[in-house]
């Protein structure tokens, strides 16, 4: 990247960052390189982060919104100039006033941009009377919902609801049809009062189908105003950027060029100084008509791909432009293709919900990385879930698209969910690689599920039980028939021992330590390969475990034979398409809002309460018809999978009100249960021929005999009760394996509940 020449001064000897995380690393690494002092903030919550570790000087302050706290700091200690990174504070005019009032250089836009691009509204209103395209649309501002619904229906739907103040996506809400707009205002001016301060909304029509694209500029206060060409944006989820990339792969020279030439018209009209990104619209279809929707008064999430094709440092001309030095850069000239993914901490499964944990390993694949975290962070549910970006480049898109996921699949973030696998996953749809993109892309793959952990995944972690636990674990218990016969098989060769681990899905794994299993055949490991079974990382234990091989991270829980055998009864028995009445939080966070009454019967899709996490909101539905039961108030606090609604499915139409029991006591026929189950498997244990069924038919054995000895001594403990009471009868084998194997599962649920 350019940089300045030794014969100009640094722009600033000291700067402080008012920001944290990646972005706040990310330019403590400029200012390193261009000789600048670094001076951190950050809040009690962060007060271990790296990026407090990283600065040359750290000031602590109550929020990352207290203007006066982080201007008081930048005084204090000598900064003179003060970098706010995104989000936060960057796009405030008043702080970019108190700045100026106390003699800090703000690296910024004037205030005058800062409030006409600031504020959505105003700015679709600035631009347009300059001759910018913009989006049909109307302010709310002033209106009452019933003159925003005739505005609404005179501008057509669908409409876009979104705050005018703030960016990210936050607080947009779409409504589809009159209906729906009574919530949609109400959402949208929830999450922006909360994010932003300010709850006043923006309609706009919502485009079909369209590409989202945005051009980042540059301008001095010597009269200079440049494009460095385009990003395409479009694979968003939930109006948050997942994957961008430089240059778009639709965009030709001339198509570049106006969009080039109205960004630069939109920045000149504002007198804008610095680093900002104009933001288009596009229908696929027409790519001549872009439409303006807003302009970005800071540096963008995603401004390294285009620091990779260019060549620029986006800070560093940032700070150039701040001490009043004229751009001079070389004829911008687009290099290859940069593209970027940004690593979150969130379930997809869950439907792409935050999580929180503790980072037990991290390690950076090979490419750029902007990360947030290293081993030992702690992540929270007071900020923003991005933890990392991953950013690749290449001499054309394919190369970067492979590099890209090279890299994804080296990055180790173990202890906490992700979206990597979800990225891989995605950089690998066929209508990603041929660039056929649009915003509605992402929400049309669905929510997946958890992915299943590989052969190395499973046999790294069984590996590491085993070697904790010691040659014991696994085991029978003390006293068992089978402790002491011994591991055996017909033919004489010993039953491996058998590690049972259950994934995220429920999905439950028997694993011997040592031993890769490939389908229905357990393999030595040695056999197939010298040395260890491939590359892995595990973290965690004695019950729960974190390993990363293969390119993905799973978390495994190690659980008993008894229980391991429960699940898959469980899962056998259960009904096609049973849903769990008790509902449960998403993450956890504040209930904002509770939309029914206990006791009230709802319909199926019926919001019921909304939580509020990082920022966003999460509403919980009615899976069913039927009756809900409250178990949370608005204003509480929920932890992650706390039930805060019983909802008991309407009994449906002519079904008898009495009768056998339900619920908890009912015991569910087994589906299509083969004739003599209990018969055949009980001879298959004797009839085993191969290392794995070996495995399996002792597995049952030992669980059919653990739950026989629970039996008899519970059996014990009444006849010491009850002197009178007749001795448990002695049992053989055979009618122990089948009386192990219950007719009729019993359901069982596994979440964890608050009292």
């Amino acid at each position: 990247m350019p940089t300045i020449p030794d014969s100009d001064p640094r722009p600033f000897s000291s700067v402080l960052v008012a920001n944290r995380g990646e972005i706040a690393r990310r330019v403590f690494r400029t200012l390193r390189r261009l000789g600048i002092r670094s001076v951190a903030v950050y809040t009690d919550a962060d007060a271990d982060a790296p990026h407090v570790r990283e600065a040359d000087h750290a000031v602590r302050v109550p929020s990352y919104l207290d203007v006066d706290a982080v201007v008081a700091a930048a005084v204090a200690d000598g900064a003179e100039a003060v970098h706010p990174g995104y989000g936060f504070l960057s796009e405030n005019a008043g702080f970019a006033r108190a700045c100026a009032a106390a003699g800090v250089v703000f690296v910024g836009p004037g205030v005058e941009a800062l409030e006409v691009m600031g504020d959505k509204i105003r700015a679709k209103e600035h631009v347009a009377a300059h001759g910018v395209p913009t989006v049909p649309g109307f302010s709310a501002t002033g209106l009452t919902d019933a003159e925003i619904a005739v505005e609404a229906d005179h501008a057509g739907y669908p409409l876009l609801v979104k705050p005018s103040a703030g960016g990210g996506g936050k607080g947009m809400t779409v409504a589809t049809r009159p209906d729906d707009l009574v919530d949609a205002l109400a959402t949208a001016r929830r999450v922006a009062a909360s994010a932003f301060g300010d709850d006043t909304l923006l309609l706009e029509r919502l485009l079909e189908r369209p590409r989202h694209i945005e051009v980042q500029v540059l301008a001095d206060r010597h009269g200079t105003t440049l494009s460095l060409g385009e990003r395409e944006c479009t694979l968003q989820r939930r109006h948050q950027k997942v994957i961008e990339e430089a240059p778009s792969p639709v965009v030709d020279a001339e198509t570049r060029r106006r969009l080039g030439e109205a960004a630069v018209a939109a920045a000149r009209s504002v007198g804008y100084l610095g680093a900002g990104t104009v933001e288009f619209l596009v229908s696929g279809d027409r790519l001549d008509e872009p439409f303006f929707i807003e302009m970005n008064t800071r540096l963008q999430v995603e401004h390294p791909v285009t620091e990779l094709v260019t060549g620029i440092d986006l800070v560093e001309q940032q700070l150039r432009v701040a001490a009043g030095f004229a751009l001079d850069l070389p004829e911008v000239r687009l290099d290859g293709h940069a593209i970027e993914a940004r690593v979150y901490a969130e379930t997809p499964s869950r439907g792409y919900l935050p999580a929180t944990g503790t980072v037990t390993d991290w390690h950076a694949g090979d490419a750029r990385v902007d990360s947030a975290v290293e081993t030992g962070s702690v992540i929270s549910a007071l900020y923003d879930p991005m933890i990392a970006k991953v950013i690749a480049h290449g001499p054309d898109r394919a190369t970067a698209l492979a590099r890209l996921d090279a890299a994804l699949a080296d990055t180790v973030v173990l202890g906490v969910d992700t979206n990597i696998a979800d990225l891989r996953a995605l950089l690998a749809d066929p209508a990603v690689r041929a660039g056929e993109l649009d915003t509605g892309l992402l929400d049309r793959r669905g929510t997946p599920e958890a992915p299943h952990p590989s052969t190395a995944a499973l046999a790294a972690v069984a590996d590491r039980v085993a070697n904790e636990q010691g040659p014991d674990a696994g085991t029978p218990t003390l006293g068992s028939v089978w402790r002491r016969v011994g591991p055996w098989r017909a033919g004489g060769a010993a039953a491996p021992r058998i590690i049972h681990l259950e994934d995220d899905a429920g999905r439950v794994h028997d694993v011997a330590p040592g031993v890769i299993h490939l389908g229905d055949d357990l393999e030595r490991a040695h056999d197939l390969a010298p040395g260890p079974v491939q590359a892995a990382v595990v973290t965690g234990g004695p019950t729960e475990y974190w390993v990363h091989a293969d390119g993905g991270a799973h978390r495994l829980r190690v659980v008993s034979r008894r229980a391991a055998a429960e699940r898959r009864r469980t899962a056998a028995g259960r009904a096609p398409g049973t849903i769990d009445p008790d509902l449960v939080a998403p993450l956890p966070g504040t209930v904002v809002a509770v939309h029914t009454a206990d006791g009230d019967a709802v319909a199926a899709g019926d919001r019921l309460v909304t939580i509020e996490a990082m920022k966003m909101e999460h509403t919980v539905t009615a899976p069913h018809a039927g009756t809900v039961r409250l178990r949370t108030s608005a204003g509480a606090q929920v932890a992650r999978d706390a039930v805060v609604a019983t909802v008991t499915p309407a009994a449906p139409a002519g079904e008898a009100s009495t009768g056998s029991p339900t619920g908890a006591d009912q015991v569910a026929e087994p589906i299509d249960a083969p004739a003599g189950r209990e018969s055949s498997r009980t001879t298959s244990a004797m009839r085993t021929t191969s290392v794995a069924d070996a495995a399996s038919a002792a597995e049952e054995a030992r669980i059919a005999e653990d739950a026989h000895a629970d039996a008899d001594a519970d059996a014990e403990n009444d006849a010491d009760a009850d002197p009178d009471a007749a001795p448990a009868k002695p049992r053989d084998l055979a009618t122990t394996l089948a009386s192990s194997l219950p007719a009729s599962p019993i359901p069982a649920s596994h979440k964890e509940t608050l009292p």
